[in-house]
């Protein structure tokens, strides 16, 4: 069913195990080549703050022996490299081999695996349990906004949290269903959204109505994952949106008109920003451009501490946020700790406990206007 959970990894590798992989000398069936792969089909671990990916792989590794996994990929070679001329046509050959390669791909890293759909699993007694799901295109150069990074998870699991602690004081109740009397929530504005993860679940947790935006790249793939998740969201009572919005950009699809007035978030936030010297300053003068000059405006930021440089980036960011000129102090942060996947990035890929900074800010008091 469309927009249904994948298996979960355990379930997936007890079936892999249990396979009896055809003899291509026997000449299977062009719908028993299909059965096969399709048992092959290999989903992308979804990790969440109760079971790491780390236990997700360590599970998958134990239930599966090594000489099984060279098995299969072995078959799945030998498929792609037949000719396959006892199937009935060439269309049948040409599915076939297509069904292969990418069982194939799956088992060689996320760069290889081509396009992907994950189904993100939320639960909490605040708001329910619900899923979002969301494509990531295949990775190709630079284009690091179609990969859903695990900073996203982890701060969208946290935003309740922030709806009743740091950001109280913007949000109603989440857990009391918002009528005529409630206060409404801020519209909210995410900067560098990516695949759309974070502001997704912002909107249906806060419900309220989100901004997504990124690069004018990303935004087909953006934009898409909004409608997938659109029916989900307004039925919460939420609202999203996607325009695209470059930090620095001056170029008419770089800004929408929406954003060159400025100075009207009341609420701004983004995850894992920064990959570049440049960025800190950049991310800064946007945040500093639509920030509106309330004294209840804020900014939340979450920054994976993968090394130094990062550590370092963040450093800058701080720096560039009260150099503006009305300055962004930061009046509340810390540091969770959370799966990292920017090494690793295929299903069976190795990732990083790390602890993920974040930070609200608000306008220095003495520079509000």
């Amino acid at each position: 069913m469309k927009g249904a959970p994948e298996p979960g990894a355990d379930a997936q590798v007890e079936a892999e195990a249990e396979l009896m992989l055809p003899h291509l000398w026997q000449k299977p069936t062009f719908k028993e080549l299909l059965d096969c792969l399709e048992k092959l089909h290999v989903a992308p671990p979804v990790w969440n703050l109760k079971v790491s990916r780390a236990e997700i792989i360590r599970r998958e590794q134990e239930a599966s022996t090594a000489h099984y996994r060279r098995e299969v990929v072995a078959f799945l070679s030998t498929i792609v490299s037949s000719g396959l001329p006892w199937l009935d046509n060439d269309d049948q050959r040409e599915e076939v081999w297509n069904e292969a390669s990418k069982r194939l791909a799956a088992r060689c890293g996320r760069t290889a695996m081509g396009e992907i759909t994950r189904c993100w699993p939320f639960d909490h007694e605040e708001y329910g349990s619900f899923s979002l799901v969301i494509r990531e295109p295949a990775l190709t150069g630079d284009s690091l906004g179609l990969k859903t990074w695990g900073s996203s998870y982890v701060l969208a699991q946290l935003l309740h949290q922030f709806s009743s602690g740091p950001l109280g004081h913007l949000f109603p109740s989440a857990s009391e269903p918002v009528t005529g009397a409630s206060i409404e929530p801020p519209e909210v504005l995410e900067l560098g959204s990516g695949t759309g993860l974070l502001g997704l679940a912002a909107a249906y947790i806060w419900r309220t109505h989100m901004v997504l935006t990124d690069l004018s790249i990303i935004m087909p793939n953006l934009a898409h994952n909004a409608e997938l998740n659109r029916a989900t969201i307004e039925e919460r009572g939420g609202h999203v949106e996607t325009a695209p919005l470059t930090w620095g950009g001056t170029e008419d699809e770089d800004i929408h008109p929406r954003f060159t007035t400025g100075k009207y978030y009341k609420l701004i936030i983004v995850a894992d920003p920064l990959y570049d010297n440049d960025h800190p300053a950049l991310l800064a003068r946007a945040i500093h451009t639509q920030l509106c000059l309330e004294s209840d405006a804020r900014v939340l930021v979450m920054v994976p501490q993968r090394d130094e440089i990062t550590k370092g980036l963040t450093h800058d960011l701080r720096e560039e946020m009260s150099q503006q000129s009305s300055p962004l102090v930061c009046v509340e942060e810390n540091l969770v700790p959370g799966e990292d996947d920017w090494e690793g990035s295929g299903a069976g890929d190795e990732t990083q406990r790390v602890g993920f900074w974040w930070g609200v800010f608000k306008r220095d008091q003495g520079t509000e206007s």
